[in-house]
């Protein structure tokens, strides 16, 4: 895989579409993965900082590395901080099994990982690793696979953080020998901010199986409710976008089927949560299309998902929401194996609306996808 060179003072060429030239009413702004990286994941702290994870390497094993500065400030990145201690142990082939990344307590930064070939073998084969770097710390935790029993891992895992310590790491695993059919999720939980983490549980009540090479997403809200999004696979052909959701710290899980599919392969899709003023809000893949929906506080009623407008096969949807209670969703245009695609977007107003035309842009590597992040002047950033 070529790797990108990167131009600039940020790593970046920055391309500003206006609120005026294209009907916005919340400009949004694209950026290039620092460094030439690939497969960002990007997140803003309570003090407006912004912190980036990105890969870098051979699809099949190559390394995860961290970037931060203040958002919107001239400055740029810090020098990058390699996350992975076990060199080459990550991996980006498949798109799916790349890096999650979640902001905890007193801004600690949570990063897992499925492990590559060249990984540590863990329980059960391929590890779910996972490694922590402290507020105070200038380096990650020695990473580690949290798989104790539940193995049989393929797609890839998620990580969700709370101000007060709490930290989830879920996976989908089916046991060897099994189909996916028979396949649950499981769930590792931390009360002190990632010291420690109790063993596995599996939380899918329902036998709903589990799609094998999805990725999954996890996300605690302001209030605590822990929200789970996977695909299922039940009679390995129902891949269905399903809601776990908990909102006892994830001691019990109520579950929704969102989104239908018959499929009798797995899409190696992926999922996406955020918060707004109005809630938490998901997005998620099905039959080539990419939708959105506000999900309700309890949990349990859904209302029906808005589609942008438009056509053609499209993966890999990422949310976002700013304090002025309007959302953007992006995702990639024609990305398949070993083919990038487009990245494209829509920006919502509070009730759900669109607002201007989507955007596209062309440039999306092979294996990546694009990440976002909200500024506090409501305009939306977009890495790729």
């Amino acid at each position: 895989m070529a790797a990108r060179k990167c131009l600039g003072a940020l790593c970046a060429a920055l391309l500003i579409l206006s609120a005026g030239a294209h009907a916005f009413s919340a400009p949004v702004t694209l950026m290039r993965t620092p460094n030439g990286g690939i497969q960002p994941q990007a997140a803003v702290d309570n003090h407006g900082v912004l912190h980036v994870i990105y890969y870098l390497g051979d699809p099949a094993h190559g390394n995860l590395f961290y970037v931060r500065k203040k958002l919107g400030a001239d400055a740029p990145f810090s020098h990058p901080v390699r996350v992975n201690s076990v060199a080459d142990s990550a991996i980006a082939l498949g798109t799916i099994r790349g890096a999650q990344m979640a902001i905890g307590k007193d801004d600690s930064i949570h990063v897992v990982w499925n492990g590559s070939e060249k990984a540590p073998k863990g329980s059960g084969g391929t590890p779910m690793l996972y490694a922590r770097l402290a507020s105070a710390s200038s380096a990650f935790t020695p990473e580690r696979s949290l798989i104790t029993w539940a193995g049989g891992l393929d797609g890839g895992g998620s990580v969700a953080a709370d101000p007060r310590g709490n930290v989830y790491v879920v996976w989908h695993a089916s046991a060897p020998g099994k189909d996916e059919a028979s396949g649950g999720v499981y769930l590792a939980r931390s009360g002190d901010d990632g010291r420690t983490f109790a063993r596995e549980t599996k939380i899918n009540t329902r036998p709903t199986g589990q799609c094998g090479c999805c990725s999954m997403r996890a996300f605690v809200d302001s209030a605590g409710t822990l929200y789970i999004l996977y695909r299922s696979a039940g009679g390995n052909f129902d891949r269905d976008t399903t809601l776990l959701a908990s909102r006892d710290g994830g001691a019990s899980f109520a579950s929704s089927m969102l989104s239908p599919w018959r499929l009798g392969a797995c899409p190696m899709s992926s999922f996406s949560l955020a918060e707004g003023p109005g809630g938490v809000i998901g997005a998620w893949e099905t039959a080539d299309q990419v939708y959105r929906a506000p999900l309700s506080r309890s949990a349990v009623m859904i209302q029906a998902a808005t589609a942008p407008a438009g056509s053609g096969k499209r993966k890999y949807p990422t949310l976002v929401s700013n304090k002025k209670g309007k959302s953007m969703l992006a995702w990639v245009e024609g990305a398949g194996w070993e083919r990038g695609g487009a990245l494209a977007w829509q920006v919502y107003g509070p009730a759900g609306q669109p607002e201007g035309p989507a955007g596209r842009a062309n440039g999306v590597p092979v294996w990546s996808f694009v990440t976002a992040v909200a500024r506090d002047d409501g305009s939306f950033l977009l890495i790729y």
